[in-house]
């Protein structure tokens, strides 16, 4: 069959200026199962089961292949629908919470540490603070400048943890077992770290939503 003499344009249209992926979905669907991690470490705080915390690793790890293939998309896209360094920022941004969460989990396992009621308390607002981010991010193609209050949100969620992490120092430095306190200053320091990634991610897409709106 003969192409129409406007198909035939459009097909060297498309090989000239082949289609942007669409790195907003793309973006929606890395902090989903960024999302989909943080109930998993409640879930883990809550009950300290080995195979929750293998779900988690299996969770980090797809999220890093999502990161990959996001990058090598992004290498050959021929245009992008907002600034490289924005998509890139973003997506190192996220994965980097999955990498601190996956850390937290192999360090109680290999201390042997049972996750006591800062580790819980700081997994509550661990979640809300990247269900905010999820929230936002799904707003930045069609309502950007709604998207700003979660970034707040997500802000605040960061400074809660960090005062349930100083209190939790506090506690902890009352004891004698400088083994124990050793270990446990380890996974308190990176759950607090990942905490900081919340205040990262939140300022990538508030970055964002200023260049586009």
């Amino acid at each position: 069959m003969t192409p129409t003499k406007s198909g035939f344009f459009k097909t060297i249209f498309e090989r000239i200026f082949p289609k942007s992926p669409d790195f907003f979905n793309m973006l929606n669907i890395q902090i989903g199962i960024i999302a989909d991690i943080s109930e998993l470490m409640i879930d883990y705080m809550e009950n300290n089961t080995d195979e929750v915390g293998e779900k988690i690793i299996e969770k980090e790890k797809l999220a890093d292949q999502i990161k990959q293939n996001m990058l090598k998309e992004l290498a050959e896209a021929f245009a992008t629908p907002i600034d490289r360094e924005d998509i890139y920022r973003a997506i190192i941004g996220i994965e980097d919470i999955a990498n601190y969460s996956k850390a937290t989990i192999i360090e109680m396992q290999d201390f042997g540490l049972k996750p006591d009621k800062y580790d819980l308390d700081i997994a509550l607002h661990y979640r809300d603070g990247i269900i905010a981010l999820k929230t936002g991010f799904s707003l930045l193609s069609t309502k950007p400048l709604d998207a700003v209050s979660y970034c707040d949100a997500a802000r605040k969620e960061e400074r809660r943890i960090e005062k349930i992490y100083r209190k939790a120092l506090q506690e902890l430095f009352v004891s004698s077992d400088f083994n124990y306190i050793f270990k446990r200053r380890e996974v308190y320091r990176h759950v607090s770290n990942a905490a900081d990634r919340l205040t990262s991610c939140a300022n990538n897409l508030q970055d964002i939503i200023v260049k586009i709106s």
